[in-house]
């Protein structure tokens, strides 16, 4: 069974940087779409940002776009997280997410994704 494990979290001042990792345990890592949520608490879980299991292309919240990057090492079997600028509204627990099926839902939507990992506490102070 896949396993996604995140780490890098912590606490930062607003302006700075962070950058979270999620390593996935699988070795076929190269044929996944993967994806960054967050989730705040009373919130719903929120898209940060995804790539495609082409690399071709990437995907971002409205939110976090021009300040966030994703990225992957697929020697690695990781995917990474850039985060500057970093606001105190960017606290949440963030997510690391696997697709290894083709479904409807869009690259965007939680739906599309079949394993998580436990998240990473980031924390922005203002």
């Amino acid at each position: 069974q896949v396993q996604l494990e995140e780490s890098g979290g912590g606490l930062v001042q607003a302006g700075g940087s962070l950058r979270i990792s999620c390593v996935i345990s699988e070795r076929t890592f190269s044929w996944y779409d993967l994806g960054w949520f967050r989730q705040a608490p009373g919130t719903e879980r929120e898209f940060v940002a995804a790539t495609r299991w082409t690399q071709s292309s990437t995907y971002y919240g409205d939110s976090v776009k021009g300040r966030f990057t994703i990225s992957r090492d697929d020697a690695k079997n990781t995917v990474y997280l850039q985060m500057n600028s970093l606001k105190p509204e960017d606290t949440a627990v963030y997510y690391c997410a696997a697709a290894r099926r083709i479904t409807l839902a869009p690259i965007s939507s939680p739906g599309h994704y079949d394993t998580w990992g436990q998240g990473t506490q980031v924390t922005v102070s203002s």
